[in-house]
């Protein structure tokens, strides 16, 4: 079976209204032959990611957290901050989508099938 690219535009959307269907499309739930242990076909580009709709106060107030592993190693950083640090709006988008993909052997899978372009 040949593998089906879906384009999203993301222009005036929120990060999770697109992320959402981007993550759906992914795990191939649009197709009549879904099965949750098969590797999806289904490819997906997300267009225009830097014109999405995102509130200044989103922006400044939500909080991406990792850990380093050492104590007192819990590192944060904002929204504004992740999109200027040189990821940009496509970190955003990935990070977004892959927490939305069921955490399974499938998932770094389906995760490359995603594409973005600013």
């Amino acid at each position: 079976m040949k593998a089906e690219i879906i384009k999203i535009d993301a222009e005036n959307r929120t990060i999770g209204r697109v992320s959402s269907e981007a993550a759906s499309l992914l795990m191939g739930k649009n197709n009549p032959d879904f099965t949750r242990n098969a590797e999806p076909k289904t490819r997906v580009n997300i267009i225009n990611a830097s014109k999405a709709n995102i509130p200044h106060k989103k922006l400044e107030g939500k909080l991406y957290f990792r850990f380093t592993g050492y104590p007192g190693g819990r590192k944060s950083e904002t929204l504004g901050e992740m999109i200027k640090k040189g990821g940009g709006y496509t970190e955003v988008f990935t990070k977004a989508v892959f927490g939305m993909l069921p955490s399974n052997k499938l998932r770094s899978i389906m995760i490359k099938n995603l594409n973005i372009t600013e």
